[in-house]
């Protein structure tokens, strides 16, 4: 296992040189509950800009499952995992690979869940790798994400994030963790270790 100080500090997203404007995440709401947007089209509203979702492999997808298979039976009562849904944020819709969240499922039928409900992120990239550690990694450390698992099929590793800075500019993890095969990750959830998961479990 290594450890380093912080993750990528990528600024902000560039900007087409031509006029556009960033939507709220209220906005996007109803531009979903309107039909301009529907479940069939493969977007996302990341920091106001609404995107493409990244393709996905069967790599990518048997790592989500894997990772599901691996978690689920560790949580805690109340603990639950969501596989790519969405999240609402302060500037952000993302729908991450896997969200494991606390509390009765049924509150989410009129929203999403917030930050406050989230207690580990976890992104599958491959070909994302860079969109996943850095502006993924920018906008789950500014809503205060606790812990944040990025499992690197490039390299075939699970890096972890945590620490959340916020004010930090731009938004950052302070502390950076890899680890590799034969390795265990924690799986900590309100600042309590509920097991140990291994990284031949997550990785493919």
């Amino acid at each position: 296992m290594s450890t380093v100080s912080a993750m990528g500090t990528a600024a902000t997203p560039t900007v087409p040189p031509f006029p556009i404007y960033q939507i709220s995440v209220q906005k996007y709401h109803e531009m979903i509950q309107k039909g301009v947007l529907t479940e069939d089209d493969p977007v996302e509203l990341l920091e106001g800009w609404i995107v493409p979702k990244m393709p996905r492999n069967p790599e990518h997808d048997t790592a989500i499952g894997l990772a599901e298979f691996a978690i689920r039976p560790h949580l805690p009562p109340r603990w639950h995992v969501r596989v790519q849904c969405a999240i609402t944020t302060g500037d952000s819709e993302p729908e991450p690979d896997l969200a494991v969240i606390e509390g009765d499922l049924r509150a989410f039928l009129t929203r999403h869940p917030g930050p406050s409900d989230i207690g580990l992120i976890i992104e599958s990239a491959d070909s994302s790798l860079t969109t996943d550690r850095v502006d993924k990694g920018r906008i789950y450390a500014r809503a205060n994400i606790p812990i944040y698992w990025v499992i690197n099929l490039v390299d075939r590793q699970v890096e972890v994030f945590s620490d959340p800075d916020p004010q930090a500019r731009p938004p950052a993890y302070r502390v950076s963790q890899t680890f590799r095969r034969g390795q265990a990750v924690p799986l900590m959830l309100k600042g309590q270790i509920v097991a140990q998961v291994r990284v031949d479990e997550l990785v493919p």
